[in-house]
């Protein structure tokens, strides 16, 4: 996978050396290794997969068909803490590679109105008017998960519908993309924003057709939003990490790669406490902020820096297209991607449109370097021009198969036969693009099975086929979510297989998912049916980080 002349970041020299592992030996299992993951896959294979692993000081140290007391070394057999897999499927731990950590973490607090929790925008108005009832009159009202495709009414809230729930609390209601939020009046008022407000670069103030008032809704303001909104509650931010990291771990993710374009250097030290406190267990790469990377660069700090823990990453550049022009443009996108390289920085670039994935590889192209693995995030529409563009470029493409199941009812209904050009995983792969994957949380939930599941079978929700052609292998879309994802993060080397050498981050399965996956490429579900979308897929019995046991099913 890595390419000669991009050469991986070095292992961290610290990897939680103050707090050494436990050494554990998992026996009754079946490993999936690189040389199973490469191999053509059977259930019978003549060489049958490892059933044992040994973890020294946190690492992979042996790997075999079973333990034996040459493999653990006689003077230390009895302190290896002894773990029975049950004949279930060791896994490299899934990194999600895209994904908004503490928004996520928000999401989970505030009210819900998520199309399954909020049909209608009387459904929205109601969420909003209990937590109204649940706090003080001034206080600030988060609401999250919108989808104007999916209301009712199909159209966006606003603020005068907000109004109504809670006239006596400013309320912010995120839309589930994590582009477009809704403010009621006297949010707007708290923030300033009015009729007179310039719009920030590459946002838009959404107003009422026959008289322009400002009708609330907001797209691409998060930052302009946040610098300006009140911090949430430490306590509250604390029981939404705890929530978030609950879920991540019992999806078997054990790293992230968060490509939130606000992250600061105070940021960093939010998430810095955030896992010295233990609220955070799985390991985390921070994107800075491409417009902030001078505050890192004034600390000293390049990408790399940090611990196993957490590592500094690519900057992360927002590429919109707002008012029917990209923000930036192309050449102030190509000078930002390049002042970001001399800061030692690769680039990971926001771009959903076929115009912005050009552009994206074009200042890609223009910024190639040793030790430069750029990214585009999302690479959505994919016509032939783009996807040449994106592939000649040498970008590492992280994209979102679960997009394919939570949103392809809405893009076939909105693109028709150009949909055959959205989330093209297959053809990137095929013209040799290394392609990762990721949740975007908030936007999607971070369950990487139910992610690969859609990447094989390439169905949406109602069990409408989304470009069927452009579905990937199981093993393949096993590899989004571990060697391509350690790939597109430069960590290779540390994470992301089973590897005597490699950190000891690992997913027991209750079952293989291969085989999974396997059957549902085969129609084991029916040409037409939705069963495709809830497909059996294997459960999560353990996590394991760094050696560590970090989640575990009650009954496994």
């Amino acid at each position: 996978m890595p390419r000669p002349d991009d050469a991986a970041l070095p292992p961290d020299a610290n990897t939680d050396a103050d707090r050494p592992a436990p050494d554990i030996a998992l026996v009754n299992a079946r490993v999936i290794t690189p040389d199973v993951l490469d191999a053509p896959y059977a259930l019978d294979a003549a060489r049958p997969p490892a059933s044992a692993i040994l973890t020294r000081r946190g690492k992979i140290a042996w790997i075999g068909d079973a333990l034996s007391p040459a493999a653990a070394g006689p003077e230390r057999a009895d302190r290896f803490q002894r773990i029975d897999c049950r004949g279930g499927c060791i896994v490299p731990g899934f990194i999600d590679a895209h994904c908004h950590i503490l928004a996520y973490a928000a999401s989970l607090i505030g009210a819900d109105c998520r199309p399954t929790a909020a049909p209608s925008i009387a459904a929205v108005v109601d969420a909003i008017r209990r937590r109204a009832r649940q706090v003080p009159p001034g206080e600030w009202i988060r609401a999250y998960g919108y989808s104007d495709f999916h209301l009712r009414e199909k159209r966006h809230p606003t603020r005068w519908d907000l109004d109504r729930a809670a006239p006596n609390n400013p309320v912010r209601l995120n839309h589930r993309s994590g582009h477009a939020c809704v403010l009621n009046s006297l949010a707007l008022q708290r923030l300033g924003i009015s009729g007179a407000t310039e719009e920030p670069d590459g946002a838009t103030i959404s107003r009422r057709p026959h008289d322009g008032a400002i009708d609330g809704l907001l797209l691409d303001m998060d930052d302009h939003i946040d610098a300006r909104m009140p911090r949430m509650p430490d306590a509250e931010l604390r029981a939404g990490v705890k929530l978030a990291n609950d879920r991540i771990l019992a999806a078997g993710v054990t790293a992230i790669h968060d490509a939130t374009p606000s992250n600061s250097l105070e940021r960093w030290s939010l998430m810095r406490r955030l896992r010295e406190d233990g609220a955070l267990s799985p390991s985390i790469v921070m994107m800075p902020g491409a417009k902030r990377l001078h505050e890192f660069a004034d600390a000293g700090m390049r990408r790399g820096h940090g611990d196993a823990a957490l590592t500094l990453g690519h900057a992360k550049a927002m590429l919109t297209r707002s008012g029917g022009r990209l923000s930036p443009s192309p050449d102030e996108l190509t000078a930002m991607v390049g002042a970001a390289r001399r800061l030692g920085f690769p680039t990971a670039i926001h771009a959903v449109e076929s115009e912005a994935v050009i552009a994206a590889a074009g200042a890609i192209a223009a910024n190639r370097a040793p030790n430069m693995r750029h990214r585009i995030e999302h690479a959505s529409e994919c016509p032939p021009d783009a996807l040449r563009a994106a592939t000649e470029c040498g970008a590492v493409v992280v994209t979102q198969p679960g997009f394919i199941r939570d949103s392809g009812d809405r893009y076939i209904a909105e693109f028709g036969a150009a949909a055959r050009w959205l989330y093209r995983i297959g053809a990137l792969t095929a013209a040799g693009a290394v392609v990762a994957a990721g949740s975007d949380a908030p936007a999607g939930e971070p369950n990487p099975l139910a992610d690969m599941r859609a990447a094989v079978s390439r169905r949406t929700l109602s069990g409408a086929a989304l470009c069927p052609s452009e579905a990937v292998s199981p093993a393949q879309a096993l590899r989004m979510h571990t060697a391509a994802a350690a790939y597109a993060g430069g960590q290779e080397r540390v994470r992301g297989s089973i590897a005597v050498g490699m950190r000891a981050d690992l997913a027991l399965l209750d079952s293989d998912p291969l085989a999974a996956l396997a059957a549902i490429r085969d129609g084991a579900y029916g040409a037409n049916s939705a069963d495709y979308a809830d497909a059996p897929m294997p459960s999560v019995a353990m996590t394991i980080i760094g050696g560590r046991v970090a989640w575990r099913k009650h009954d496994a």
